[in-house]
């Protein structure tokens, strides 16, 4: 089993910046790549990032050149900065994992972005 905490979400203004924060504990020998979602409301939830163990990075088109997702392997921590946030970015970030024999969630952490 795998737990998976995020952090950092809230209220910014459009242009503002967030950095999130998954922490996670458990069977954390099993992760090997880890990244972030988000939903929107009335939406699919989408692919934000993606970091495999050896620091191979994808990113949704959407946010490529303003976000940026890093990984802490010591710290069993991947973080998504956000910079120059639109409004169109608002939802619920939810961190997953991928492993060896199972992928798992996060809580979710909301991100709203509005004047």
């Amino acid at each position: 089993q795998v737990q998976l905490v995020e952090s950092g979400g809230g209220l910014v203004q459009p242009g503002g910046s967030l950095r999130l924060s998954c922490e996670a504990s458990g069977s954390i020998t099993s992760i090997n790549t880890m990244g972030w979602y988000r939903q929107a409301p009335g939406k699919q939830r989408e692919l934000v990032a993606i970091i495999t163990s050896g620091g191979s990075i994808n990113y949704v088109d959407s946010v490529k050149g303003r976000f940026t997702i890093a990984r802490d392997n010591a710290k069993n921590t991947v973080f998504l900065q956000m910079n120059n946030l639109k409004p169109e970015d608002t939802g619920v970030y939810y961190c997953k994992s991928w492993g060896r024999t199972a992928d798992y969630w996060g809580q979710g952490t909301q991100v709203t972005v509005s004047s």
